[in-house]
């Protein structure tokens, strides 16, 4: 029994089959915590499987070349920085009102009938830098004010918004789900931002507009009388507003040098002084870096911040960065098991055999995982680590990984429900029921997957 567990295919994959259902047992039955979860399956494995102990933990006097470290390193050093960062830059970008500048200039140039389509426009310009709750919290006021001013449902203005966070949260770096996942895989961010944009777009755009336009129609919920009163209040705020441009600019600092990076290094000779200045600013830790600096001074020392107040502001928006950092580190852990035991390649062999696309199979994984125990970022992780060891004998280009991340992070979103914390803060923020919420809210991410899925589905056939 032992030894076809650990040789044969049909044993390699029911040991993968086992060790994820115990995963998700541990997360969702126990509430062990995702990172602890990850790290007890991924040593339950390596042992069933044949792993020698040395190889797993190391030794008294030697641990660095274990697969745990590894496992833990191998991902850490890479997106630690850029997490940390964008977190940074996010945190204060939204302290100096720059969310409301946005929103406000979108508003008055789209104009009350409109409104929705500059609500849908903020949280994905927004949501970049910001993650998607503190994108509610900062915005939420403004989804108040336009549906006051509107008199229409507030489903109406806030699935829009919602659309845009929820996009640019799942697809588009630095946000943790993405950025670990092009870790995990190999791909270059500059890849995945442009994927991402290619295929979250248009899901932005049939979830965030059509969809949302059709479902703030049928589902009427008036602004309830609390939050008519803080819409008065959304315009208050520290000091003068900075100016659009500058918030406008900031958010692209790091994004435009990423990109340069990346196609620099395709377009500029190779070894030539332009190539290698490119590479520089373009290294997604350098081009945060430089956004950081460019927001912390202009963004904050200009405008009254002293040191201590943005160390304040560093320390408050890094505490939540911890254990996503340590839900990434498991997960790449869990994926250097199931590659060092052989069940990446049994998997992969099957796939073959069953003559279903490594895609497909990414995106229903995603989604199980996230239907399964609610968090966006540990099914990107978990599924990232269960399907790279197979994506590893397919020699994809970075284009065909950028769009496997895609697929990945579109299964991460759908079905948003009781078990996912965004259900209850959507739920609680714009006062839906929670029968309201599974109807708007749950439907929307679900076609925002669809769609994205779709999209990347038919640019995978093209690229």
């Amino acid at each position: 029994m032992i030894h076809w567990l650990q040789t044969s295919t049909a044993g390699l994959l029911t040991l993968a089959a086992v060790s994820i259902a115990v995963l998700l047992f541990l997360i969702i039955k126990v509430k062990v915590e995702p990172f602890i979860a990850l790290i007890v399956v991924g040593l339950l494995t390596a042992l069933a499987a044949g792993v020698p102990v040395g190889t797993l933990v190391g030794t008294a006097q030697k641990t660095s070349d274990s697969l745990l470290e590894k496992g833990f390193g191998s991902i850490l050093g890479h997106i630690a920085a850029i997490i940390g960062l964008g977190t940074l830059l996010g945190s204060i970008l939204e302290k100096s009102g720059g969310a409301r500048v946005l929103t406000a200039a979108l508003l008055r140039t789209f104009g009350e009938k409109r409104a929705p389509l500059a609500m849908g426009l903020s949280g994905l310009i927004f949501g970049i830098p910001v993650f998607f709750d503190i994108g509610i919290f900062v915005l939420a006021p403004l989804v108040y004010a336009a549906a006051k001013q509107g008199g229409r449902s507030i489903v109406l203005y806030a699935m829009p918004l919602l659309a845009g966070l929820s996009i640019t949260h799942a697809f588009i770096p630095p946000h943790p789900g993405p950025v670990a996942a092009a870790g995990l895989l190999h791909v270059d961010l500059g890849w995945l931002i442009l994927m991402g944009a290619v295929c979250g777009i248009p899901a932005w755009f049939i979830g965030g507009i059509l969809y949302s336009t059709w479902i703030g129609k049928r589902v009427n919920v008036p602004l309830a009388e609390d939050f008519a009163k803080l819409a008065g209040e959304e315009g208050e705020q520290e000091g003068p507003a900075p100016s659009l441009k500058l918030v406008a600019g900031i958010i692209a600092v790091p994004l435009v040098l990423i990109l340069v990076g990346t196609f620099g290094s395709i377009l500029l000779p190779k070894g030539s002084t332009g190539a290698g200045i490119a590479a520089f600013l373009g290294t997604p830790a350098i081009a945060l870096t430089i956004a950081t600096l460019l927001a912390s001074w202009l963004l904050g020392r200009r405008r009254g911040m002293s040191g201590a107040d943005l160390a304040q502001l560093s320390a408050n928006a890094l505490r939540p960065v911890a254990m996503i950092l340590l839900v990434v580190g498991a997960g790449s852990f869990f994926g250097a098991v199931l590659s060092a035991t052989g069940i990446g390649k049994a998997v992969a062999g099957s796939l073959g055999d069953a003559g279903l696309p490594v895609l497909l199979a990414a995106y229903i994984i995603s989604c199980g995982m996230r239907i399964a125990q609610g968090s966006a970022t540990v099914a990107i992780v978990t599924t990232s680590g269960i399907v790279a060891p197979t994506v590893m004998e397919l020699h994809y280009s970075q284009a065909q990984l950028a769009l496997l991340v895609v697929a990945i992070s579109a299964g991460s979103i759908i079905a948003s429900h009781v078990n996912d914390g965004g259900f209850w803060i959507v739920s609680r923020y714009f006062g839906l029921t929670v029968t309201q919420t599974l109807k708007t809210w749950t439907a929307l991410e679900t076609v925002l997957s669809l769609s994205g899925f779709g999209v990347a589905a038919l640019v995978m056939a093209l690229v």
